[in-house]
């Protein structure tokens, strides 16, 4: 059985993934996971083509590099925002009505419905996905799929959501890995992918609201009887609360996202002795340090989550289905990794609420632990999605490399290393390790001890109970987002610990 690689790559408003999975029959490991932060990208829409392309390209050129490969093509995310959607109904006329419907003639009414849909303004949109919501052959009406096939009949009838979306969005990606030389094999509609890539076949069915609470939008997708019954998307995520800090604290951009991963948390009232603690911010020029109390950080983080969980609260009372999701409520994404965010949905809303993580049982990994989080379920998701269309390879080549031996990649191509190349490499990963684990000589800009706030000392406390994540990989890679996260590990070394 031939191996073939899908490669994804999931553009969002604060960080670009690259993903490379083997695929061999039904069997799907991936082998590969990056990030970097994104540039270019508002509320999850490509707005500048040229700064799209560098991270890309940078993770590219690693994943190249590590595996001993060409990419040439992968599958793409379409935006989440600015989606509109109808309802349209199909129909097909069958000519002997004694022979039972196939699935290739439920496809064909599909198809017809997504492609020949007459659009109003066919200049500025373009279709982004199509969800059959139920079938007939003119006698049962309210059918699923599965029901309408095997039945004989003379016509078959399907109602249909169609989602459209902005054409200018899809046009910048498309310059954008054009700009790569790298070909797109497909494009999806994200919210469906994420379903199959975190929600149980037994959610789905029962009725559950999936809350993708991104970098630059938040989505919701109600599911009911395993299809998906309603969708929106506004354009506050993670970014949002990220401004809202640096604009109270007055700091830079970076400090607050580093702030807000380190101790951003909803609830104030909730985080007992958390909440007396101050950060101390050594501002490393002649302007006075800064002090941002913790229970007052967490007051900015609540209110902009709560407008965005009453937004989200808002669109799943107007699909109808509110008194439907006996699974409650799935919260995925960046922000689901805010302290109390769960228990504080499951406190505005009533319904239960879990964390959405990729399903292990669909994948396996090998050193890419991060895609086991929340903020990596698109990018399993389109994986899943490329291998079930039958994506073609997105890669050319995989030599076989030695035990020991590594590769580089450069303008001449992909080669052994060399022997001095590999003793200075090793020697470069060891002081990238010590940096990292904090014990480098390297310093921030700014300040003397190279940390980003003053010195002191803060007992750690431990987040409030919830379920439990992932089971993690025992070779970590470390990406971007480690490496931030690992820095703001670092500030619970760095602060002074004062009664309020």
């Amino acid at each position: 059985m031939e191996d073939k690689h899908i490669v994804a790559v999931d553009i969002g408003s604060s960080k670009v993934a690259l993903t490379v999975a083997k695929v061999t029959g039904d069997d799907i490991q991936v082998i590969f996971y990056g990030t970097a932060p994104s540039a270019g990208v508002k509320n999850n829409y490509v707005v500048n083509s040229m700064q799209v392309t560098k991270p890309i390209e940078k993770l590219i050129r690693e994943a190249e590099a590590e595996l001993n490969i060409k990419i040439t093509q992968a599958v793409v995310g379409m935006p989440k925002y600015r989606v509109r959607q109808v309802i349209r109904p199909a129909r097909l006329d069958r000519e002997n009505p004694e022979e039972c419907i196939t699935d290739e003639e439920v496809n064909l009414l599909k198809s017809d419905a997504l492609y020949n849909y007459p659009l109003d303004d066919a200049k500025n949109e373009e279709l982004f996905g199509a969800v059959a919501q139920s079938f007939s052959n003119g006698e049962e009406f309210q059918m699923v799929e599965e029901e309408v096939i095997g039945m004989p009949s003379d016509i078959l009838e399907g109602n249909f959501k169609i989602f459209i979306g902005k054409k200018s969005a899809l046009r910048a990606t498309n310059v954008a890995f054009n700009n790569l030389k790298i070909a797109i094999a497909k494009k999806y509609f994200t919210p469906d992918i994420l379903a199959k890539a975190v929600l149980t076949p037994s959610e789905i069915d029962n009725g559950v609201a999936l809350i993708d609470f991104g970098g630059g939008s938040t989505s919701v997708s109600v599911y009911y009887h395993g299809i998906m019954r309603h969708y929106a998307s506004i354009p506050f995520g993670g970014a949002s609360i990220t401004r809202d800090i640096k604009t109270e604290a007055m700091i830079s951009t970076e400090l607050a996202e580093n702030i807000k991963i380190a101790f951003g948390a909803c609830m104030p009232d909730k985080l007992q002795n958390l909440s007396e603690k101050i950060i101390q911010i050594n501002s490393g020029d002649a302007s006075p340090n800064k002090q941002i109390p913790v229970k007052y950080l967490s007051e900015i983080i609540t209110c902009r989550v709560r407008e965005i969980v009453e937004a989200m609260l808002y669109e799943i009372e107007q699909s109808g289905f509110a008194d439907n999701l006996r699974s409650g409520i799935v919260l995925t994404g960046g922000g689901a990794n805010l302290t109390n965010c769960a228990n504080y949905i499951k406190e505005l809303s009533g319904y239960s609420v879990r964390k959405g993580y990729p399903r292990q049982e669909l994948f396996s990994e090998i050193g890419c632990d991060s895609v086991l989080e929340t903020d990596a379920a698109v990018s399993i998701g389109l994986i899943l999605a490329a291998k079930t269309d039958k994506v073609g390879d997105c890669v050319q080549g995989e030599a076989t490399v030695g035990v020991g031996e590594e590769v580089v990649f450069g303008d001449d191509g992909v080669r052994l290393m060399t022997e001095d190349e590999t003793t200075e490499k090793k020697e470069e990963d060891v002081l990238a390790d010590n940096d990292i684990a904090g014990h480098g000589t390297g310093k921030s800009e700014g300040h003397d001890d190279g940390t980003l706030f003053g010195p002191g000392e803060i007992e750690e406390v431990n987040p409030a109970p919830g379920p439990k994540g992932p089971k993690k990989s025992k070779k970590p890679r470390i990406t971007w987002l480690d490496e931030v996260k690992t820095q703001a590990k670092t500030l619970w070394d760095n602060i002074y610990s004062e009664k309020a």
